[in-house]
């Protein structure tokens, strides 16, 4: 009798979460109407990192916020799909970490749009096949993706958005024992290099251009095996073979998030610029002391060759806050007088 009581409040609850929750998309429903008569975009950033931020804060328990913000994640996504769906391209096939990064971003409801390169992935946006595009930056084992730099040097698009994912590998194929090439990922074998080297030493490393391209390859490949995640076993009809074979457990790949426009303020933002300087004794102290001055707190640096001129080279900086407040706009200012080239990737809501 006592549970049959508890079940009764169960369903009476999900009843009016039912209800509520029909509120909430005729309520955004309105929104998407006044979005579209004033040409705004469907997405907010930052309104959505604020919103689950709040919520997050309110949280008593016993959900945890990480459940929250995945809950909620999804009726975003259901309710911004009311009146349109979201293209969005990644870096395909389906199942690679790109694919998880977007649906962690947008929630499963968007048009995802799998495409060959990274690349395909600008072209996506820049030619409004796609209004936002999805594509990883940095490994905290391996380090930055210098192609997705490069993209951002000639590329237009703004960064609007960042995603941050726990990476975990597993090892996909038939049999163990019949293993003579491995394929993934170029940015993947160096992240699993102690477990591969220690059970499956003599195996050729095949690199792809993805994880899931690797799954393909792996499939039709009856002595080949592929290191992915989990996913990709139930997708391309594979086995997996073993769990967990990353040399470090805390493994992370951050995302970026591209569109024609960046985001407002949020009130937790980073800024993504590039820069080159002018050839001189102490010009990167100078450039760096631009953001002392301001009191602005720098996050990543990164230095790449410009491609135009020998020994040339052009840096890749993130910081704390939004190129719209007064003390980053001072240090900006100050850059552009000491920099040869300075270029504002855009502003976005720092997802931790």
């Amino acid at each position: 009798m006592k549970l049959k009581k508890l079940r009764k409040k169960i369903d009476q609850i999900d009843k009016r979460l039912v209800e509520l929750l029909n509120q909430r998309a005729e309520e955004v429903i309105q929104v998407s109407l006044l979005k579209k008569a004033k040409k705004l975009s469907l997405y907010s950033p930052e309104r959505e990192a604020s919103l689950l931020k709040n919520l997050k804060k309110i949280d008593s328990g016993p959900l945890a916020g990480e459940d929250i913000e995945n809950i909620f994640r999804e009726i975003l996504s259901a309710c911004r799909s009311q009146r349109h769906s979201l293209k969005v391209a990644y870096l395909g096939p389906q199942g690679t970490f790109t694919h998880l990064a977007a649906i962690k971003k947008f929630g499963k409801k968007p048009d995802f749009i799998p495409v060959g390169t990274i690349s395909d992935v600008f072209e996506s946006v820049d030619k409004q096949q796609a209004e936002y595009g999805v594509v990883p930056i940095e490994n905290s084992t391996e380090g930055v993706i210098n192609y997705t730099l490069d993209m951002f040097f000639d590329s237009n698009l703004n960064i609007c958005a960042e995603a941050t994912l726990n990476i975990s590998h597993a090892l996909l194929g038939r049999n163990l024992k019949s293993i003579k090439r491995i394929y993934s990922n170029p940015q993947v074998f160096p992240q699993c290099r102690n477990w591969v080297g220690r059970y499956l030493k003599g195996a050729e490393l095949v690199p792809v251009s993805s994880t899931a391209k690797a799954a393909q390859e792996a499939k039709k490949d009856h002595r080949g095996a592929c290191i992915g995640n989990k996913i990709l076993a139930n997708l391309y009809g594979l086995k997996v073979l073993a769990s967990s074979i990353e040399d470090l457990s805390n493994n992370y790949t951050r995302f970026l998030v591209i569109a024609r426009k960046d985001s407002p303020p949020s009130g937790k933002d980073k800024t993504s610029i590039l820069f080159s300087i002018k050839d001189r004794v102490g010009a990167l102290h100078d450039i760096l002391a631009s953001f002392k001055e301001s009191g602005i707190n720098l996050t990543k640096i990164e230095s790449r060759p410009s491609k135009k001129k020998a020994w040339e080279y052009y840096f890749f900086v993130d910081f704390q806050g939004h190129h719209n407040s007064p003390s980053v706009q001072k240090a900006l200012k100050k850059l552009a007088r000491r920099c040869s080239f300075v270029k504002i990737l855009g502003s976005y809501p720092r997802e931790n």
